[in-house]
């Protein structure tokens, strides 16, 4: 396959998915990891695309959010054991804050079952999955309803979650980056964010390694800003050392049939 070709192929990739890692496209076109790098230099070059940490993102603007229905398959495998392994991190007894996303949505999957816990979230798909929890007290923030997220958000929400003091906040986000921090796509759902880091004991971030070298429109807060990151085996290791100078502690789910690191 000649390269434009490929590099067509790519862009047609990140089109349905939103993104693609480097690793995705080497096993696809058999070809090494320093093709694929040449290919994303070229379409960067031309704004077809911008690279990040491991892959490449649309070019489209920061302030662009993938919608739900497509960022719900977006590497799901990883959103899986990063959820399944965040949800270990939750002790009977402990209040938490869930936090909207697709990832959290995963995390509070593995939490039926638990008893004596108490969830604060601003995410409907979260309180639907967990209304009827014998063991789960369930809280709901209040707020507007952010059409398509289907999260809460505004002055009601901010005010609401403001008032509680939780164990541990579990975040999600739009990008992770060394300089800029945490970022997200949307400045409502940014300031909810940072209304749950201010409150929480331990502020863990869950997200998956193609979020990692991703800015996004609006600033949440700096790295230091959490305690824990949870993600995949795809976080290289210079980024997880840069972290855990940081002083964050770092978690790297397995996917099936791995083991953990």
């Amino acid at each position: 396959m000649i390269a434009r070709e490929r590099q067509k192929i790519i862009l047609q990739i990140i089109a349905e998915q939103g993104v693609v890692t480097v690793a995705e496209l080497c096993q696809r076109f058999g070809v090494s990891d320093m093709t694929i790098r040449r290919d994303f230099t070229i379409l960067e070059q031309a704004s077809l695309l911008r690279r990040i940490h491991g892959g490449a993102v649309s070019a489209r603007g920061r302030s662009y959010e993938p919608p739900v229905l497509t960022r719900v398959h977006e590497m799901p495998e990883a959103k899986r054991a990063i959820g399944k392994l965040a949800a270990s991190l939750v002790h009977e007894g402990d209040s938490i804050a869930l936090d909207i996303g697709t990832t959290t949505l995963e995390l509070a999957r593995h939490l039926t079952g638990l008893q004596d816990i108490t969830v604060l979230t601003n995410a409907l798909p979260i309180a639907s999955l967990l209304t009827d929890q014998p063991g789960i007290r369930l809280m709901l923030c209040g707020g507007v309803v952010r059409p398509g997220e289907r999260s809460l958000i505004g002055p009601i929400a901010e005010y609401t979650l403001s008032q509680f003091y939780v164990d541990k906040a579990f975040l999600g986000i739009g990008g992770v980056d060394l300089e800029a921090g945490l970022t997200e796509y949307n400045t409502d759902d940014a300031q909810i964010k940072r209304t749950m880091i201010r409150n929480a004991q331990r502020r863990i971030l869950l997200s998956d390694s193609r979020k990692f070298g991703l800015k996004t429109f609006a600033s949440v807060a700096p790295l230091s800003a959490v305690t824990d990151i949870v993600t995949d085996n795809g976080l290289g290791a210079e980024y997880r050392e840069a972290l855990e100078r940081e002083g964050i502690a770092v978690h790297i789910a397995a996917l099936a049939g791995e083991d953990n690191p």
